[in-house]
C-alpha cells in the first residue's frame, strides 16, 4: 500500500470519528434543550418564591389571631363522623333534582291554567268583594270587644238556623202568598162595614176561608206565649 492510499485510509477514519463526536453533540444538544428549559423555569420560580413567601407569611400574620393550626384538626374531627350527614344530604339533593325534574312539566301545565283561574275570580270581583269582607271585619274588631263578638257569633249561628228553616218548601210557598196578597187586593172598592154590613159579607166563600186562615194563625200566634216557669 503506498503512502497517499494509507494517508487517504487515515482521512476516512477520522472523519468518520468527527461525524460520531458530531452525532453525538447532537444528542446531547437534544437533550440539553429541556435541560435549559427547566433551568430556565426554575430560575423563575426562584425569582417569584420569596415573594410569594413574603405574601404569604403576611397574610398568615393577619388571621394569626383568630386561626390556630389546632382549629384545622378539631375541623377535621368534627367533620369526618359527619361524612354520612353528608352524604345523606347529597342523596336527598338528588332526590330533589328528580323531584323537579318530574314536577316541572306538571308546573309548566299548572301555571298558566291557575293564572288564568286567578284572572277570572279577578275579574268577577273575588278579591275585591274579599278586600270589603276583611275591612268589615276590621272595622267590627276596632268597634266590638271580643265578648260582643262572641255574642255575635251566636247570633250569626242561629240566623243560619233560621235560613235553614226558610228553605222549606212549604214555608217558602206560604211566604209567596203572603208578599202576592198586596198585589191582590183593590183598595178603591173598600166600602165602610158597620156590624150589620160585616155579618152580610160573611155570607161569601172568600170571607168564611180568610175567616178560618185567620183563626189558624191566631192559634199558631198563642205558641209565641212563653210557657209557665220557662222564664
Amino acid at each position: 500500500m503506498t503512502n497517499e492510499e494509507l494517508i487517504l485510509e487515515k482521512l476516512a477514519a477520522i472523519e468518520a470519528r468527527l461525524e460520531g463526536v458530531s452525532r453525538v453533540e447532537q444528542q446531547l444538544a437534544a437533550f440539553a434543550g429541556p435541560w435549559e428549559n427547566l433551568r430556565d423555569l426554575g430560575r423563575d420560580l426562584s425569582l417569584l418564591t420569596e415573594p410569594a413567601v413574603q405574601k404569604l407569611t403576611d397574610e398568615l400574620v393577619e388571621v394569626e389571631s383568630g386561626f390556630q393550626l389546632e382549629d384545622c384538626f378539631v375541623l377535621l374531627k368534627r367533620l369526618l363522623p359527619s361524612l354520612k350527614y353528608l352524604t345523606w344530604s347529597l342523596e336527598q339533593l338528588e332526590n330533589l333534582v328528580d323531584w323537579w325534574a318530574d314536577m316541572e312539566p306538571l308546573l309548566k301545565l299548572a301555571v298558566p291554567k291557575l293564572i288564568d283561574y286567578l284572572d277570572n275570580l279577578e275579574q268577577k270581583g273575588i278579591f275585591r268583594i274579599n278586600g270589603a269582607v276583611l275591612e268589615m271585619y276590621g272595622k267590627i274588631a276596632t268597634r266590638y270587644d271580643a265578648a260582643d263578638i262572641a255574642a255575635m257569633g251566636d247570633g250569626f249561628v242561629r240566623m243560619h238556623g233560621l235560613v235553614q228553616k226558610l228553605s222549606n218548601p212549604e214555608l217558602i210557598q206560604f211566604l209567596e202568598k203572603l208578599v202576592d196578597l198586596p198585589l191582590n187586593l183593590h183598595l178603591e172598592e173598600a166600602k165602610p162595614a158597620g156590624p150589620v154590613g160585616l155579618l152580610w159579607r160573611m155570607r161569601s166563600k172568600e170571607c168564611r176561608q180568610g175567616l178560618g186562615v185567620l183563626v189558624e194563625l191566631t192559634k199558631a200566634l198563642g205558641q209565641l206565649q212563653p210557657a209557665p216557669g220557662s222564664i
